[in-house]
């Protein structure tokens, strides 16, 4: 069930309004808990059980790590991670590790045949996994109290909203947010019902515009002109920004409505100045996991190595953050080139800030946003492409510098209203969070309006949200 869909539409309006209805915290947990549960069904139903086996396994391995100490605590943590992480291996990773076990058994001369699983991806598995690791390793770090109520813990992997791409959150955010019974916040609907229409129009009017330009860029890369590819380039980063930040707003909305708050996951990155704060900007659930789970505990175990526990600690992370949205090289690459500029950047930091000092202060912020700019615009190239080698094609031919095909996959007019769009998201995203509205008429003029801009405007061509597939 997308969120860009009349499904959803029904299907929210619905929970919410029997959300309310409901005048105990029991009832209203067990409701989302089977509403989140309908929710992840409508997408593959079979693979309810691989979600619900992997609740129950890390409820009591909770409850194992809370009760123990030593050794046995410690256990109990690393058989809940095994569990997690091997359900991520079969399903996302194998058939990757297979057949790179396979090519290189090639070039010693050795062929063999080794299974290949048939199997789809569970939507959402990267989500919450991360999400059930989080809680087991809060517990066992002492800072978040094993949850003893089932359906509770269960609502916390599970809550539809952020279910299948985020925002990751923790249980110390969550879970007493569950336990707390409050009543019809008016403000409250406002406030998400305005969030929520913004990420429609994000998604349908903005991202899946931009989509038909993006597909037709990288599906004819070798016929198209430079020109052609690099604004194909730049769709694609406004493309992904507008269809994932639109899923988080869709998300954060629609909990809001029910009083329940979670984490933002994006906060204007396109003004980043430089690429680590890009990345404390863009996709900040994630990247906040890996820096607390992985790139703190690899730097601490090598914190006796100096600056190559650094340069350890990001080359791991990232890779590691790479493969995580995607089992193949190019996304593995582009993680390891994220890696590389950022400890540029930590190399250089003095020798930068000296020389952007001799420069008047608009001019040398000007300059870093706008080299932080191009510099995502062609790394995500490796992001959107289908290989290691679509990609290099792609960067190559928009450095070539080639006449070629100038067909856009939409006609002039429609280009520069896409133009026009990505201009007002800018503006519109500078001033976030801003979805109050105290003023019942503005509110509604303002939903209504978005309502008629997004039925007249948005592309409905059932496009998928990207992240679904992570």
């Amino acid at each position: 069930m997308a969120f860009n869909s009349l499904h959803f539409i029904v299907f929210f309006v619905l929970v919410t309004l029997l959300y309310f209805r409901l005048k105990k915290q029991e009832g209203r947990i067990g409701l989302l808990l089977i509403a989140s549960c309908y929710f992840y069904m409508s997408f593959i139903p079979e693979y309810i059980l691989i979600l619900g086996s992997m609740v129950i396994v890390d409820y009591f391995a909770g409850i194992l790590i809370d009760r123990n100490q030593g050794f046995s605590r410690r256990f109990w943590l690393i058989t809940s991670i095994v569990a997690n992480l091997g359900v991520l291996a079969v399903f996302k990773y194998y058939n990757f590790f297979i057949g790179n076990i396979h090519d290189g058994l090639l070039l010693f001369g050795k062929s063999v045949s080794l299974p290949v699983l048939k199997i789809a991806l569970p939507i959402g598995l990267s989500f919450h996994t991360f999400q059930a690791m989080s809680y087991t390793i809060e517990v066992y770090r002492g800072n978040q109290v094993a949850e003893k109520r089932f359906p509770v813990y269960a609502l916390y992997v599970m809550f539809y909203p952020q279910l299948v791409a985020g925002p990751i959150e923790r249980p110390q955010n969550m879970l007493a947010q569950y336990k707390e019974f409050r009543e019809y916040n008016w403000d409250n609907i406002k406030e998400g019902l305005s969030r929520m229409v913004w990420g429609f129009l994000k998604k349908a009017v903005i991202a899946d515009r931009l989509a038909m330009v993006v597909d037709w860029s990288f599906s004819h890369t070798h016929e198209s002109s430079s020109t052609v590819l690099l604004i194909g380039a730049m769709c694609y980063y406004f493309q992904v920004y507008c269809d994932f930040s639109g899923y988080s707003d869709l998300a954060l909305g629609a909990a809001k409505v029910m009083n329940i708050k979670l984490i933002e996951n994006f906060k204007q990155p396109f003004f980043s100045k430089s690429v680590s704060e890009f990345w404390r900007r863009w996709h900040i659930s994630l990247y906040s996991w890996f820096y607390d789970y992985v790139y703190n505990s690899i730097f601490f175990s090598l914190r006796n190595l100096g600056k190559i526990a650094l340069v350890a600690s990001v080359l791991i992370t990232f890779s590691l953050s790479g493969l995580w949205h995607g089992a193949a090289w190019h996304f593995i690459f582009f993680g390891l080139l994220q890696a590389v500029v950022l400890i540029y950047e930590f190399s250089t930091r003095d020798l930068r800030r000296k020389l952007f000092s001799s420069m008047p202060g608009w001019a040398s912020v000007f300059l870093s946003i706008g080299i932080t700019f191009c510099f995502f615009i062609l790394a995500q190239v490796f992001f959107r492409a289908e290989s290691m080698g679509k990609a290099w094609d792609y960067l190559t031919g928009i450095f070539a510098l080639r006449g070629g095909s100038g067909n856009f996959g939409m006609d002039i007019a429609e280009l520069i209203f896409a133009a026009l769009l990505i201009l007002v998201l800018l503006v519109r995203e500078n001033k976030l969070p801003g979805f109050k509205i105290s003023n019942d008429t503005s509110f509604f003029a303002y939903f209504t309006f978005m309502v008629v801009i997004c039925y007249f405007f948005g592309v409905f061509a059932e496009n998928q949200f990207i992240y679904f597939q992570f």
